[in-house]
């Protein structure tokens, strides 16, 4: 597990074996995933989604109670993966971390409670597959935009494809936090 410079997000690379047939790899393992976060961790869902080239999902989060962390990996395509502390109290409030997760790199990345998280898909189209520790609450959903100044998140593209959601997202000061 790689430590990111927000040390509660973690990236994740598997153990991989491959031979002339294809490959495996343990894509989750409770008891090694908690050794390496260093808590218990519970997840209650797993979700799918499917993007097409330039679409970016996000920022969305949930406020407390009902905040989710994220285990998120991409079974097929490319993505580049977001996560913004929103936790307001944090040496980090504000900061990022940015990753490319892929389908050839295996990489999974763990976002905890109190995160914002956004995807750009760059191959023509991805496959992300990812585990939340509390149900979807539409109550306890927000978001922030993508694109925020004071964020300075250095997406790979200017003009994503959005959605309706998402373009209605407010700036990051005025969001409600975890």
């Amino acid at each position: 597990m790689v430590t990111t410079k927000i040390p509660e997000v973690k990236i994740i690379e598997p153990t991989v074996f491959e031979d002339g047939r294809g490959f495996f790899f343990e894509s989750f393992n409770h008891k090694k995933f908690e050794e390496e976060v260093g808590y218990n961790v519970r997840f209650v869902q797993d979700n799918f989604s499917k993007s097409n080239k330039d679409v970016l999902r996000g920022l969305h989060y949930q406020i407390q109670p009902k905040a989710q962390g994220k285990l998120i990996y991409v079974a097929h395509g490319e993505i580049f993966d977001v996560a913004v502390d929103i936790r307001k109290n944090s040496k980090t409030h504000g900061h990022w971390v940015g990753t490319v997760l892929s389908s050839v790199n295996k990489r999974q990345l763990w976002i905890p409670e109190g995160f914002a998280h956004g995807f750009l898909t760059m191959s023509d189209e991805a496959k992300v597959i990812y585990k939340v520790t509390e149900y979807y609450h539409p109550k306890y959903e927000r978001s922030v935009s993508w694109d925020d100044s004071s964020l300075k998140i250095n997406w790979p593209i200017q003009n994503p494809i959005l959605s309706n959601r998402d373009l209605m997202a407010k700036p990051f000061l005025m969001a409600d936090y975890a």
